[in-house]
């Protein structure tokens, strides 16, 4: 006789999503593998209490270190922190954010705030989940560990400290095998994170793939740690589990509460209804009228969520200040990458943000200045920039260049 399913989980997978099963005397195991990046088309979920775990694409994953060991004080400590970031959740979109303790020190403790990207159209499996967690968090890691793995075709990677989530982030590397464009992004990473006061340096590499003998080299020769290539463990459910909640699974529960009250209020006036059926007059007509306004709240209970259309696109407006690519340091690399090798062309000035770079600097050659003008119009990174690269001026130690980049904007464009 088979066993009846307690648990059902939804897990980003390589290439789609995967649907996990699990009984209550045992551990999940992989039901099925789909090709759908969507949750919205997966339709033959089977029954069961559902839990979504988030791809780490749709959250930005905020560590830090508070002066504070008092864990009713972290939200508000969080939220003053993700105000000076420019992180806003809208509070009618629901619960888009949550905290996680990382380690405990005297009168100090470093978090991890996740903020969660409100799900859009087909983000969320037509059969709302009982819960929500980040699949980061689901898979067993001990130590100083960094682990990569991939979710819908493209690379992500988590570090964890004495196995708890201390960052993770997703790239938009698609290769094959993890190489060095990947390797650059998990350096920068492991530097900002210590530029915050949590120096992480992982003693071992995990890569979570199912290909028998992956290419190493980059990693292996941007770190100087051991690579294990195992499968990707079989995924648990973290304790405690997020407080993480969308509205409108929030709002779906809401409506469901109200319909199954309408509903038991209908059926009880109609019990009375027909026990005093023979009741005439004033009696007779007031139940009535009291089924009638009872069967209007009915038709009028309808899913909550007129509030997403103003919250998403507030929250597109972040994407400056949570996209990978916008970041300063990572555009400061760009542009260096650019420098012609052995030309002496160095940087006096330079100031980035996500839509506009300005460059002052100096060369002792002509021809250091105009092929380094050449390289920032030709590099792919940075495509989106249209440049502006003037003469430059002979001085006294050589010529002398001031350029400017910027990203056109809906107003700018002919």
């Amino acid at each position: 006789m088979s066993k009846s399913t307690d648990s059902v989980l939804l897990v980003p997978g390589a290439s789609g999503w995967e649907i996990w099963t699990r009984q209550t005397d045992g551990g999940f195991t992989l039901h099925s593998e789909t090709g759908h990046e969507r949750a919205g088309d997966l339709h033959e979920i089977p029954p069961g209490d559902l839990s979504l775990l988030f791809p780490v694409k749709s959250t930005t994953a905020v560590p830090m270190r508070v002066t504070s060991e008092d864990d009713a004080l972290f939200p508000d400590l969080v939220a003053l922190h993700a105000e000076r970031l420019g992180l806003r959740p809208d509070p009618m979109a629901g619960q888009l954010s949550d905290v996680f303790i990382i380690a405990r020190e005297h009168e100090n403790t470093a978090l991890l705030a996740v903020f969660l990207r409100s799900p859009g159209e087909g983000d969320l499996p037509p059969r709302g989940p009982q819960s929500f967690d980040l699949s980061a968090r689901a898979f067993p890691v001990t130590g100083e560990t960094l682990a990569i793995w991939q979710e819908f075709g493209r690379w992500v990677f988590a570090v964890f400290h004495d196995g708890k989530l201390v960052y993770c982030q997703a790239t938009a590397v698609n290769a094959p095998y993890p190489n060095e464009a990947l390797a650059r992004e998990i350096r920068l990473s492991l530097m900002q994170l210590a530029m915050q006061g949590l120096t992480v340096e992982p003693s071992r590499i995990v890569l979570w793939s199912s290909s028998e003998s992956p290419d190493l080299s980059a990693l292996t020769s941007a770190f100087q740690v051991p690579v294990e290539v195992t499968a990707r463990p079989s995924p648990v459910l973290p304790s405690p589990l997020s407080k993480l909640l969308p509205a409108d699974v929030r709002a779906a529960r809401r409506v469901a509460v109200k319909r199954r009250n309408v509903v038991l209020g209908i059926a009880a006036v109609a019990l009375v209804y027909l026990g005093l059926a023979g009741w005439f007059g004033y009696g007779l007509w007031k139940r009535a009228a009291e089924t009638r306004d009872l069967l209007r709240q009915a038709r009028a209970a309808a899913p909550e969520g007129e509030a997403y259309s103003l919250h998403v696109s507030k929250w597109q407006e972040l994407s400056l200040a949570i996209d990978l690519k916008h970041s300063p340091v990572d555009i400061l690399q760009r542009v260096a990458s650019c420098i012609p090798p052995n030309s002496s062309l160095r940087l006096q000035f330079a100031e980035i943000s996500a839509t506009e770079i300005s460059l002052k600097g100096e060369a002792p050659k002509l021809e250091a200045v105009n092929t380094f003008s050449l390289k920032l119009s030709k590099n792919n990174d940075l495509a989106h920039f249209t440049w502006k690269t003037p003469e430059p001026k002979q001085a006294t130690r050589g010529w002398e260049f001031l350029f400017n980049g910027a990203v056109p904007t809906p107003e700018s464009s002919p």
